[in-house]
């Protein structure tokens, strides 16, 4: 039985991970940091030099930034915090953005002098903004995760504690949970028996936003059309459909669709890919709505367990971690107990580990398909008593050895590869 404390850990790490933003968590948290700088110096800053890691630059090179007219690229994202300057809103700060304010972007981007710079820091996402306004400079650092303020200053009078302070809802803690409690057993045993009421309202908004954006993706045309390629208009098969919604959502999101999402990990693909295939498994074979938030709570519980030994960013593509966590959520659905779940997370892994990240892009939107492929086939093999076993490759005897390894694989192993990733991208 779970004690009462481990309980709570759980339930702080789901309130804690499933928050809302509105577009690509890299580019958000760099219009979020400038917009902490401006209301610093008390005015729009008028020269600007930003800091940032490899994997920061990485995936925001690509993506387009909301609100802003179909803009992309760091200055854009600078520029677009700036306009805001609703920093209160954290990772909905972009929500706040007129029609009228697309203009003011692209002027501030031509009269702002933005300089950019490669942060080198052992911290895989880590950001750094000095603006200045006259005599002004405001110093605003952001590390470790997409909404940590670890520094604002003024010349040089601290500031952090006030930003800091801002982020803390009501009776809540800084301090994060600590993940490395999570354990796939105890996971299982917490979706199975834990009150529903604490975590309810996260589950149903992660659905609701979530569910939205893979419908605007299926219904309209983003990107590269990879959810609606798949989906064949509801005439696909059900594993092609439950790709085809998952794909749909990074379709728009990837390419500036404003709606917003609930996040997993820090990031609006891995929310989509956990969620989105168990709910529409669970309603297409008319599964209850408790059974369908507990399953939930699986595959969100067991993509953060598989990221917390990768890291927030690294060259490992986050999806599959998502994609193996909406697998054993299925297999929850399936009536799957721990067994099963764990065999599904060790052949999903065996199937598509060390599929590379180069950055946030549409193409995002197929390895999020093929993500929740390998979920789903490594559940059906479970579900068939069938299982790959330790010795094939880097699947090693016992599930949280696997996992271990794919920590080791993705911060370890795959560094080397982050840097030439990042350098192709930069033309370097």
């Amino acid at each position: 039985m779970l004690s009462n404390e481990k309980i709570k850990i759980f339930e702080d790490i789901l309130c804690e991970e499933l928050q809302v933003a509105m577009g690509c968590t890299e580019p958000i948290a760099i219009a979020y940091a400038s917009a902490i700088a401006r209301d610093a110096l008390g005015a729009r800053p008028e020269k600007i030099k930003i800091s940032l890691s490899g994997n920061i630059i990485k995936n925001v090179k690509s993506v387009i930034v909301p609100s802003t007219g179909g803009m992309h690229g760091i200055e854009s994202a600078v520029a677009a915090g700036v306009i805001s300057g609703r920093c209160d809103l954290k990772l909905e700060l972009l929500s706040v953005l007129t029609q009228h304010d697309v203009q003011a972007i692209e002027e501030y981007k031509s009269t702002c002098e933005i300089v950019l710079e490669e942060l080198v820091s052992p911290c895989n996402f880590d950001l750094s903004i000095e603006a200045r306004f006259g005599e002004k400079v405001a110093i605003v650092r952001i590390s470790d995760y997409h909404t940590n303020v670890v520094k604002v200053s003024l010349n040089e009078t601290d500031m952090t504690e006030k930003y800091r302070n801002e982020q803390v809802e009501s009776g809540k803690s800084l301090k994060k949970a600590d993940r490395t409690r999570l354990n796939v057993q105890d996971i299982v045993e917490f979706a199975d028996t834990v009150d529903l009421s604490r975590i309810k309202p996260s589950l149903e908004r992660q659905i609701e936003m979530n569910i939205a954006i893979a419908r605007e993706g299926l219904t309209n045309d983003w990107g590269a059309t990879i959810g609606k390629i798949l989906y064949k208009n509801g005439e696909a098969p059900l594993k092609d459909k439950l790709k085809g919604y998952a794909a749909a959502g990074s379709d728009a999101r990837m390419s500036g669709c404003e709606l917003p999402v609930c996040i997993i990990s820090g990031s609006g693909n891995q929310g989509i890919t956990a969620s989105v295939p168990v709910v529409i498994y669970a309603r297409e074979h008319g599964i209850s709505e408790e059974k369908m938030l507990r399953a939930l709570i699986v595959s969100d519980l067991l993509t953060v367990h598989q990221k917390t030994g990768i890291g927030t960013l690294s060259a490992y593509c986050g999806a599959i971690s998502a994609g193996v966590g909406a697998g054993a959520g299925i297999c929850y659905l399936q009536g799957g107990g721990y067994r099963e779940i764990a065999h599904t997370l060790v052949n999903a892994v065996a199937i598509l580990s060390g599929t590379i990240c180069d950055g946030a892009k549409p193409s995002c939107a197929a390895k999020i398909a093929m993500a929740v492929e390998a979920g789903y086939v490594g559940c059906e093999m479970a579900m068939c008593d069938k299982q790959f076993y330790g010795g094939d490759g880097i699947i090693q005897k016992g599930v949280e050895n696997t996992i271990r390894n794919v920590g080791l694989l993705a911060r370890e192993g795959m560094s080397e590869t982050d840097k030439e990733i990042i350098k192709i991208m930069l033309g370097k």
